[in-house]
């Protein structure tokens, strides 16, 4: 017996892609391809993971991780644009086909991997936690009961303060904005005692402030948020696409393969690392790039350690260390799937 039903809501569906100009299944490629460049949606400007500078230049973590899957795609990092994104809007950027991959500092939960599209991988394992005035006398964030607290809209931030302080049995004031400047500004200008949000963006937002060394980030971390980059429901190959990326930069550091040494370990006697560089196998093929994507990634914008001490490292005003973002082997849980 026939299926009508599904039959036609299948029918349905495609029809509304359609309509909608969104890519249906394994087509987002395509799509790139003719259009001849990404376009990556990002943060407004959160220093360290994408920020632009006065010309407009984009740098940071997620920037890094859209400019490797350009020279995946193209073998030119230069094939992206930048679509800046704030964190109300940013779900419906990606579902309505605006961008082809949202890399905006973004907390994987079971609900938006659900209703907003696919998340493939953490490129920043992190926590939120809580930064104040010196001035205001406090240690711990046990001690902010009665606090105004500023935060962003449209994030997991509002919800896990909430939680936080219900669960300590403390009341608080929430004073939220949809940009994440606005964030900084008041809490800057004294409208709020504290601002609440990733702890790397505390580092980030931090930098900004009119007087950085008089604020302070208390020690409670009050949540998971693994950090990762998604693609639209429904697209297995550009999701694989996004995915290998991303694998491809963690591998590249554990296999000691970086952007400078990338032409010399192609002549490596090391099988995982002839797979890696496109030398021996079909690996890209299998996800309708060139063998050699890998390579072209590593050459274009370095592994996964070069991308975050350029970025967010010891070096850099963020002054990040890896902690729980170090490869697995060196005591963290940064841990790809072979490339085999």
């Amino acid at each position: 017996m026939h299926n009508f039903k599904s039959i036609a809501t299948a029918a349905a569906i495609a029809g509304s892609l359609a309509a909608t100009g969104v890519a249906s299944a394994d087509e987002t490629l395509d799509a790139v391809k003719g259009n001849g460049s990404i376009q990556c949606g990002v943060s407004q400007g959160l220093p360290g993971f994408s920020n632009p500078d006065d010309e407009g230049n984009w740098t940071g973590i997620d920037v890094d991780f859209c400019r490797a899957m350009a020279a995946a795609v193209f073998g030119d990092p230069e094939a992206v644009k930048f679509t800046p994104l704030s964190a109300k809007v940013r779900f419906t950027a990606l579902t309505s086909g605006e961008i082809d991959v949202l890399a905006r500092n973004t907390t994987w939960t079971m609900s938006r991997d659900s209703d907003f599209g696919e998340f493939v991988g953490v490129n920043y394992y992190d926590g939120q936690g809580f930064m104040v005035p010196k001035s205001l006398g406090v240690a711990s964030a046990t001690e902010l009961s009665g606090a105004a607290v500023c935060t962003n809209t449209g994030t997991t931030t509002e919800l896990n303060v909430a939680d936080y302080f219900r669960a300590q049995g403390m009341d608080y004031t929430v004073v939220a904005f949809e940009k994440a400047d606005e964030v900084v500004a008041a809490y800057d200008a004294g409208r709020c005692d504290v601002y609440t949000t990733d702890r790397s963006g505390l580092a980030a937002q931090r930098t900004k402030l009119s007087a950085p060394d008089d604020h302070m980030v208390l020690p409670e971390i009050i949540s998971k948020e693994p950090l990762g980059p998604l693609v639209r429901h429904g697209d297995a190959q550009w999701g694989d696409i996004a995915r290998w990326t991303l694998n491809c930069m963690i591998n590249a550091e554990e296999m000691g393969v970086s952007s400078e040494n990338v032409e010399d370990m192609k002549g490596s006697d090391d099988p995982g690392i002839q797979r890696l560089l496109g030398v021996d196998g079909d690996l890209g093929s299998k996800i309708g790039l060139d063998n050699g994507f890998c390579a072209n990634i590593v050459a274009a914008v370095g592994n996964y350690a070069e991308s975050y001490n350029r970025n967010v490292g010891p070096d850099t005003p963020l002054q990040l260390d890896r902690g729980l973002n170090a490869l697995w082997s060196d005591g963290g849980v940064l841990y790809a799937a072979p490339m085999r």
